[in-house]
């Protein structure tokens, strides 16, 4: 492995030495022999002047190559393509496959992608505006136009021409689809089918009739939960009316899964940036400001909330001691049940009586860990302070607090989801704050109550 690493360390410093020193030619001997993601990697470090002697040395098509493999971090698609002479860009653009064109030209303002698009050849501009009409985050959105299809009435022959004539343009070749007379997907054959057939085989004697197809307008979560459960390596794209309109490969889906999970992370800590690496603490600042203005407040009607019970805090001061013992466990195990809800809606297991199971099973958990974890603090209480009833009002507390934040923290997920809003949303602060104030509810209520016995 550190071999590996030198020999890398190596070629960079290779790279650099050759843009440098303007040799083209020992550049492009060291930088086309890299993997594109390798390629990708060393270029995202380059300074303005660097990146500009490499737009000299690569042609657009090479170029396509690196861009696919770029993260778009903080605008990094916008601040490299405005570097680019705009016919330059275009062209690499046009190169690069038609849902990765898309993924960056949604990252620009329509000025800038009209733009584009004027300049780039018809057909690739074509293909690319098709692919921009589609809502963002469905299916349409992370599909390309670019596989190969064949006809039922084909001889094993015919087609295996097509394949040739067509495979250099392909995403992928492994599955072929099968449409009739229509353009409707009618089957799906794979490569090592159509290579093991005789020639003058019928692709519809060969063909599976039983293809799994998703909607266009189909959610990407979705689209993924299905190339997971079912292992495919690419998913067919139709319409209402069962036109093949495209695919969705696997390493689209593995973006999207990264961008999901970065998204519900994001949520989950009340943050937008999560994914970010800019170092702007202005930028930053923005991003978070909303939601922690919005607890901020949630705080301040838990401060009042402990104000209305100043009476009770006054006749017996030794409350206050275990306030932030009774919140922090309420926001534990609320946090606790919110990650378990979230987990189980995110499988896709929404049913109504599995979700009723999982929230009495939750309910169980809390009055469990309630139980044992209310003896705990009664005793330590007890033994600490001497005051039996004082450990007896603390652990009760904790007993009801802890089983209320449970069923709380994996019930509010499931209202959200039913109000159609995603259960992200109900982020780890959300819940947290809000089992604040039921505990605080729970607490000073049961002291108030049992007043007599504690002065």
């Amino acid at each position: 492995m550190s071999e590996i690493k030198e020999q890398a360390e190596h070629e960079v410093e290779a790279l650099l030495t050759s843009l440098s020193d303007k040799n083209m030619d020992e550049f492009r001997s060291i930088f086309l022999e890299q993997h594109p993601y390798d390629q990708a990697n060393v270029f995202s470090k380059l300074d303005l002047d660097q990146r500009n002697t490499v737009y000299q040395y690569l042609s657009p098509e090479e170029m396509a190559a690196l861009f696919e493999n770029i993260e778009d971090d903080d605008g990094q698609y916008e601040t490299y393509l405005s570097e680019m002479d705009p016919t330059f860009a275009a062209q690499m653009l046009a190169q690069m496959y038609a849902d990765d064109a898309v993924d960056v030209l949604n990252e620009l303002d329509k000025d800038q992608v009209a733009s584009y698009l004027t300049i780039m050849d018809d057909d690739a501009a074509e293909e690319i505006r098709e692919l921009l009409h589609y809502e963002e985050y469905t299916a349409g959105s992370i599909m390309t136009t670019e596989y190969i299809s064949i006809h039922a009435h084909q001889t094993v022959h015919s087609a295996m021409q097509i394949l040739k004539q067509e495979a250099p343009n392909a995403e992928t070749i492994y599955y072929v689809f099968v449409i009739d007379e229509d353009e409707k997907l009618a089957g799906v054959i794979s490569l090592r089918d159509l290579i093991i057939s005789d020639s003058d085989t019928m692709i519809s004697e060969i063909m599976s009739e039983r293809v799994y197809s998703v909607s266009v307008a189909e959610d990407q979560e979705e689209v993924a939960r299905k190339m997971k459960d079912y292992n495919f390596l690419a998913l067919p794209v139709v319409d209402f009316q069962g036109h093949l309109l495209g695919i969705i490969t696997v390493d689209d889906i593995v973006d999207v899964i990264d961008e999901e999970a970065s998204d519900d992370y994001s949520k989950l800590a009340a943050v937008s940036d999560v994914g970010s690496t800019d170092r702007n603490p202005f930028s930053a600042a923005k991003k978070r400001l909303p939601w922690l203005i919005i607890l901020l407040f949630l705080g301040m009607f838990t401060a009042s909330l402990i104000g209305r019970f100043e009476e009770t805090l006054d006749k017996v001061a030794i409350l206050a001691v275990f306030i932030p013992l009774i919140a922090g466990m309420a926001g534990n195990t609320g946090t606790q049940a919110l990650a378990v809800a979230v987990r189980r809606i995110s499988l896709g297991d929404t049913e109504d009586q599995s979700l009723s199971k999982m929230v009495f099973k939750e309910a169980g958990t809390g009055l469990i860990t309630g139980t044992i974890c209310g003896i705990v603090v009664a005793l330590t209480v007890f033994i600490w302070k001497g005051t039996l009833f004082l450990g007896i009002l603390v652990g009760l507390s904790i007993l009801a607090t802890l089983t209320v934040a449970t069923i709380s923290g994996a019930f509010i997920p499931l209202i959200m989801h039913k109000l159609k809003v995603d259960p992200a949303v109900a982020s780890g602060p959300f819940i947290t704050t809000i089992n604040d104030i039921i505990s605080i509810l729970i607490y000073f209520g049961m002291a108030t109550l049992f007043m007599q016995y504690l002065i």
